[in-house]
């Protein structure tokens, strides 16, 4: 049976979890926001799932930039400085009492319209910011035995159609795309740019290992992945020769290994693509490689966050 790599196992705390919305926590039976809410209405903002590992959302200043980036390229004012959310990210940490294995949700939206309808100037009302903190880790068993994707007929568009660099609550790209490998009895779907090349997933991105060497897309149409960019990052410093380039699916059947990357799992082997199953035990060598790498950089930065906020307390 397919799986979502978003999949996990129900914990009973998030029964009694308390949501961040615009300043105050409320228990989740009350976290509403207003059908009138420009996020509702049109999806019109943008958001940011952060992995919180020994206290601390991991690559927060990364993911801070892109969240800002966007909102700024929208024309929205977030209406909180970054100190101000970072210190409301650590505080709805600390209501909850949570520590670790903990995945949140940042949403921001433009706020509650006077009437739904698509043009900002009818909001009337500051930006609506919300954190959404779980109790929530992925699958031990799907993180093992790998993900199944389906080659969709849905793109990734170009940029001046909606950019895929915009991390926006407009997803129904990614949703069909989702649904169309979902009725295929996939895990996840595997998106072609509008020339065809290799672009990303519907929720993570798309690594393939060919003769020693890490490829994955160009790119130039995929959101500007925070775990992707890690991961590069760690391949060039280990000298692990790694090449963001078009690619096409005939070489991808061909490669040695694959695996997908996100915020929520991390580094995920993939099983096959398209009923074409690659060769060797899960996780293969280099998938093995690179996740003890990415570890070890998840804990610089949250040993690099903790001096950050004991320095901030004294």
């Amino acid at each position: 049976m397919a799986s979502s790599i978003q999949d996990f196992h129900d914990d009973p705390r998030n029964d009694h979890i308390r949501i961040w919305i615009n300043g105050a926590l409320k228990p989740r039976a009350e976290a509403t926001v207003s059908v009138f809410d420009s996020g509702f209405v049109l999806g019109d903002g943008v958001w940011e799932g952060l992995r919180v590992v020994q206290g601390h959302p991991c690559f927060l200043a990364a993911h801070l930039d892109r969240l800002y980036e966007g909102a700024k390229a929208i024309a929205m004012e977030i209406g909180l400085s970054r100190a101000e959310l970072t210190d409301a990210l650590y505080a709805t940490l600390a209501a909850n009492g949570m520590f670790d294995g903990v995945h949140i949700r940042l949403m921001v939206s433009r706020g509650v319209k006077r009437t739904p309808y698509q043009d900002p100037r009818v909001t009337v009302g500051p930006a609506t910011v919300v954190i959404l903190p779980e109790f929530k880790t992925p699958k031990p068993e799907t993180v093992q035995a790998g993900l199944k994707l389906f080659t969709v007929h849905v793109r990734r568009g170009f940029p001046d159609v909606q950019d895929p660099k915009l991390n926006s609550h407009s997803k129904l790209n990614c949703i069909t795309a989702c649904i169309q490998a979902t009725e295929a009895g996939a895990d996840e779907a595997l998106m072609l740019d509008p020339h065809g090349f290799v672009a990303t997933c519907n929720s993570t991105h798309f690594f393939i290992v060919r003769k020693g060497e890490v490829w994955t897309s160009s790119g130039d149409y995929c959101l500007g992945g925070i775990t992707r960019a890690n991961v590069i990052q760690v391949c060039r410093e280990a000298g692990i020769p790694v090449h963001e380039k078009n690619f096409s699916l005939s070489q991808v059947y061909g490669a040695d290994e694959a695996f997908c990357t996100g915020t929520f799992a991390g580094v995920v082997p993939v099983s096959g693509v398209d009923g074409r199953a690659f060769d060797g035990a899960l996780p293969g060598p280099m998938v093995q490689r690179l996740r003890a790498l990415y570890q070890q950089q998840v804990q610089r930065d949250v040993a690099a966050q903790e001096a950050l906020r004991n320095g901030v307390r004294t």
